[in-house]
């Protein structure tokens, strides 16, 4: 979640200040792309990976410090809540059987995980969103020991001036009615609820708009083919109930501003753009600072030296306005690049099936980037978004439009339409055939069988209600069994439905 920050209370100064230092770091930014001041060797890729602890009654196991502990492994990191813990893979190109080796070496980490994880008395679970938590379980004691989590969430309740509320109405499960979810919260822990996988491109200043408006075009199918998060605090709700939790444990809006139209900091955005600039631009304009720390560097002192300035003030802005698909600046042995994050999916089931997710995300949108007649000149931006609420709410249920096809079934969308475009995509990467079958035949596959780790879990737990068990018992039953298949490697779509 981003560097850490001083215990320090923040004052008016310190705001003003940070306001300036914002506006430098902007400037200088203008003009590092003005003078294409950028690195851009290769197309490197990268993955992030939120994980879950659990105990042996698989409930939120708070131990993230003894298993980070017990890791010794700067690959992995903490996160917002005790109960989790965060894997960065080091970045690595695209081309040939890089994504196979980036597979294998996921099995490595989790595994390793896994072994310390146990040693401390807890298991993984790498999943969207545990069944098992509790609303106690969102107590403000249960944030991990870090000054910067700490103030984050002081900080966003300072804004909010009253406790966090979760409201949300489910797609229907097993022919009922639609469940609903009213809850309040005292700190922003059910943000922690929500694990994603967050994929990473590199590309050059000229080819960013053209990445990051596809990745938009993208997000509403990426959720409901990978949706994996259907239940929270025992309700089952959206398909990828991940994308309405994140929104709304992160508002920094009491009612008022929301019905006044105030922009949340869980952001669709708002356009298409044509630099990154815009975002960057857009994210000062709109939001106030909520850890505005500075630091000495005069950013244009140092691009004027010769040096790459490391933005600090915009990074850190940058990191409390969670866009689904956020821009990234960084720079890396002294020479500055710019990503694309792409933030929407979950975590699991499977490492193939992240896989299978990443190698279609990466493929699709470069297929989409580099099309002579862009396909977000063919649909509106809110189109875009509507298909984000509508993938996430109900899965491979929903209606998508598309241009040329009109409102489809997210299934039908993909194998006609942009499975061929992802293929056409890795091949212009020079993925090789090998990793192209293996990663978009599990596409393909759970788009045949209209099977994704939400339509699993739903299924799981509605069996399990049918011959008699409570809520709290086939989420339980549910969680046991994926633990155990996900250990399998197979891919969610092949797994079976019953439980021992």
């Amino acid at each position: 979640m981003g560097k850490d920050v001083s215990a320090e209370a923040f004052s008016p100064r310190d705001r003003a200040r940070y306001r300036h230092k914002l506006q430098r770091c902007l400037d200088t930014l203008a003009r590092m792309l003005a003078d294409d001041s950028f690195s851009f060797p290769r197309r490197h890729i990268g993955l992030e990976v939120e994980l879950n602890l659990v105990d042996d009654r698989l409930r939120p196991s708070m131990s993230n410090s003894a298993v980070l502990e017990a890791l010794d492994d700067e690959s992995f990191t903490t996160e917002l809540s005790q109960h989790n813990i965060e894997l960065n893979v080091p970045p690595r190109p695209l081309a040939g059987k890089s994504a196979i080796a980036l597979e294998h070496d996921l099995v490595g980490y989790l595994g390793e995980a896994d072994r310390n994880a146990t040693a401390a008395g807890a298991r993984l679970a790498v999943i969207g969103i545990l069944p098992t938590l509790a609303e106690d379980h969102f107590d403000q004691k249960w944030i991990t020991n870090n000054t910067r989590y700490t103030l984050l969430n002081d900080q966003i309740f300072a804004a909010r001036g009253e406790n966090m509320t979760l409201s949300m109405d489910g797609a229907p499960l097993g022919g009922h009615n639609p469940e609903r979810l009213r809850a309040y919260s005292e700190s922003i822990l059910p943000e922690a609820a929500c694990t994603s996988v967050q994929l990473h491109v590199q590309v050059a200043p000229e080819e960013f708009a053209t990445h990051w408006n596809a990745a938009q075009c993208l997000a509403g199918v990426q959720v409901a083919v990978g949706a994996n998060s259907p239940f929270l605090l025992g309700k089952a709700l959206w398909h990828e109930t991940r994308i309405p939790l994140f929104l709304q444990a992160t508002d920094t809006r009491p009612e008022e501003l929301r019905n006044q139209g105030v922009r949340p900091r869980v952001w669709f955005g708002e356009r298409w753009i044509t630099s990154i600039f815009d975002l960057f631009e857009e994210n000062v304009r709109y939001f106030p600072g909520l850890l505005p720390e500075t630091d000495r560097e005069d950013p244009l002192e140092t691009l004027e030296s010769g040096q790459a300035p490391k933005l600090t003030e915009l990074m850190l802005h940058n990191g409390t306005v969670w866009r689904w698909n956020r821009p990234v600046y960084d720079v890396v042995d002294g020479k500055p690049h710019l990503r694309v994050e792409n933030r929407v999916l979950p975590a699991g089931p499977t490492v193939l099936d992240m896989m299978a997710n990443a190698a279609f995300f990466y493929g699709t949108q470069r297929a989409l980037a580099e099309a002579e007649r862009p396909v977000w000149t063919q649909m509106s931006f809110q189109a875009a978004e509507e298909n984000l609420y509508a993938g996430a709410r109900n899965g491979f249920d929903a209606q998508l439009y598309w241009p040329g096809q009109g409102w489809v079934p997210p299934d039908e969308l993909v194998l006609r339409v942009l499975l061929p475009l992802a293929i056409e995509g890795l091949r212009s990467a020079d993925v090789s055939e090998a990793a192209i079958d293996r990663y978009l035949g599990v596409i393909e596959q759970r788009c045949l069988t209209r099977r994704n780790g939400a339509w699993w879990q739903r299924t799981v737990v509605t069996g399990a209600e049918d011959r008699g068990a409570d809520r709290d018992t086939a989420l339980s039953t549910m969680l046991g069994r994926y633990l155990e298949l996900s250990r399998s490697g197979e891919a969610v779509h092949t797994w079976p439905v019953d439980t021992p």
